[in-house]
């Protein structure tokens, strides 16, 4: 069930952010260090759900590589 959820979470923010095309890697990266922060992601509710997720390496940051998982 956690990874129907997740797989839903996952696609809604991918649904989001083609509704925004604006948002992607760069967008939620704001201090530009290469990786998205769980302060940086905390704006967007559903990368928040799903950030342990993606966070494979589980450092508590998300790289380019683990977010391309919602593209």
């Amino acid at each position: 069930m956690k990874h129907i959820n997740t797989a839903l979470a996952i696609f809604a923010l991918a649904a989001s952010s083609t509704a925004f095309a604006a948002v992607n890697f760069d967008t939620f990266d704001t201090n530009g260090d290469g990786v998205i922060s769980q302060q940086e992601a905390s704006v967007n509710a559903q990368l928040v759900e799903i950030f342990a997720d993606l966070d494979t390496d589980q450092n508590g940051e998300l790289s380019k590589e683990e977010f391309a998982r919602v593209q």
